[in-house]
């Protein structure tokens, strides 16, 4: 095997097809037909030593592969290839294992049809960074909520992603909402007889909701055919959650679809398998062979950090009133498994920081049906009092991390189409029993803008900052400016974290940064 040594970091390239055109790559091939790449590169999941790549060829194809510590590959290491073919809709993803630690890793594809050998693709290329062994500045971002409420790709695309990656984070965590499969999109979208908006990008998976499996998966190439996502895809790894827009909106197994004339497949079971598969098909997320489809995982990312991915989706009950007064099967949102997991990675954890990314917030209140505000959809009732319903199992949660002593937890979330910066203090809430902690939301990335939502006092949220549509509008689209995401700087020698909440324009609305509790570390 080749050695991999450790060049000098370089500064990272303008984009992936810059960096592709640079190389030389021996036999390519000048056939007449020759096999593409679709939608660019991805990577994911990366801790010190692995991380996960993605791509998609047009065609039956074996895909080649290499990977190397320099731009040029000249200490290169041959992969064995893979087939990509109509069984995981020609999309391949790899695991690439002892990796050397904090440092820039440069992957590259190149696909020959398997229907004619000589006909081979330009290659190409991406990178990421793995995770530092010891301690060094480390910078991710975080938002949600992509492609939603008819906004699509038009003719500046998907901006707030360009934005992201000109601060070229270690990571991005994609909170949930990833995919709207139940949006459908139309050519324009017009308000008072004007065209506001017009889609220049459309598929015909776009054009309905999603209910086959190759439209789920039309959901996610759709995303991927913009520029900036790609850009950013080759250069950052994603860190991905879902929420409910991968399958239908508040979707629970309770859902009814019944009444909804957009659906010919009325079984949310059924969608949500489908959806499942394409999810982890078209994403860079590491497959867990105990518990195929699992998407709560931890990423460890060196000393300081170590990041939870909650799944607030899978394992919930239906949504009713929430106001049960003790743990029963009407209350369950992570389950059982979940919060064992939770709560057993939480207590092992050596890391300074414990984020915990949730694809849905704490305190603020989201109902099922808004018209008439009934039925919860995350995990707030509205009611201001002692925990009930979902709130229960957040609490079983909040008193395990202060009873064990687990220090520097940070909720990041998105969900609701705005941006705040929450407190939670004990001595405002219903339910004390807790150390207090923050909650940072960001979103939509590219997606309808609302809010604010109504804040639940059981746990005590304060407000520090927020920023959503004012005089009650709702569904602005992107073009009004009111696209949100977050980054967050550790310093490697003080490990204070800083949390700031951006626009698309890169205007820094607000920022804090958090001392760390040293105790015990």
């Amino acid at each position: 095997m080749t050695q991999f040594v450790k060049p000098s970091r370089r500064a990272i390239l303008a984009g992936g097809a810059a960096f592709a055109a640079s190389l030389a790559m021996p036999s390519i091939s000048r056939a007449s037909s020759r096999p593409v790449f679709t939608h660019g590169v991805q990577s994911g999941d990366v801790d010190t030593t692995s991380g996960m790549i993605w791509t998609r060829t047009d065609r039956p194809s074996k895909v080649f592969m290499d990977v190397s510590t320099t731009e040029s590959f000249s200490n290169a290491r041959a992969l064995p290839p893979m087939n990509a073919l109509p069984n995981s809709d020609l999309a391949i993803k790899r695991l690439l294992n002892d990796l050397p630690a904090d440092q820039d890793i440069f992957y590259r594809f190149v696909a020959a049809d398997l229907n004619d050998v000589n006909a081979v693709s330009d290659p190409i290329i991406g990178q990421f960074r793995t995770a530092p062994t010891e301690r060094r500045d480390v910078r991710f971002a975080w938002s949600g909520d992509t492609a939603g409420q008819g906004w699509g790709i038009d003719d500046e695309g998907m901006r707030t992603y360009a934005t992201m990656a000109q601060h070229r984070p270690d990571f991005f965590i994609h909170s949930g909402d990833s995919i709207y499969a139940d949006g459908a999109m139309k050519d324009e979208v017009v308000k008072d007889g004007k065209v506001i908006w017009k889609n220049t990008t459309l598929i015909d998976e776009k054009r309905k909701v999603a209910e086959s499996l190759d439209e789920f998966r039309g959901q996610w190439k759709y995303n991927l055919m913009d520029e900036h996502v790609q850009a950013m895809n080759a250069l950052c790894p994603t860190f991905f959650q879902w929420d409910d827009h991968e399958v239908v909106n508040n979707w629970s197994p309770a859902k009814d679809l019944t009444g909804d004339d957009r659906y010919s497949e009325k079984s949310v079971h059924l969608l949500a398998a489908r959806s499942g598969q394409a999810f982890h098909e078209m994403t860079p997320i590491r497959y867990t062979p105990a518990e195929p489809g699992r998407v709560y995982r931890k990423i460890a990312y060196g000393p300081m950090l170590d990041v939870f991915f909650l799944d607030l989706r899978s394992y919930r009950s239906g949504n009713n009133d929430g106001m049960q007064t003790e743990a029963s099967k009407e209350t369950i949102l992570m389950g059982a498994e979940q919060i064992a997991w939770l709560k057993r990675e939480l207590a092992a954890s050596k890391a300074t920081w414990k984020v915990i990314a949730c694809d849905m917030p704490v305190g603020l209140v989201v109902w099922d049906q808004w018209k008439s505000q009934s039925g919860v959809e995350a995990i707030s009732n509205g009611d201001d009092g002692a925990a009930k319903g979902r709130e229960l199992e957040l609490a079983d949660v909040l008193k395990f991390i202060k009873t064990e002593g687990i220090k520097n937890t940070v909720w990041f979330t998105a969900d609701v189409h705005y941006t705040a910066a929450h407190y939670y203090n004990p001595d405002k809430a219903a339910f004390q029993d807790f150390d207090p902690f923050w909650e940072f939301v960001s979103g939509p990335l590219h997606a309808g803008t609302f809010g604010p939502n109504g804040l639940d006092m059981t746990f005590g949220p304060e407000v520090k900052y927020v920023k959503a549509p004012e005089g009650g509008t709702f569904n602005l689209p992107p073009s009004e400016g009111l696209q949100f995401f977050g980054l967050v700087d550790i310093d490697g020698n003080t490990q204070q974290m800083k949390v700031r909440l951006m626009d698309r324009a890169d205007v820094e609305l607000w920022s804090t940064t958090l001392d760390p509790d040293l105790t015990g570390l």
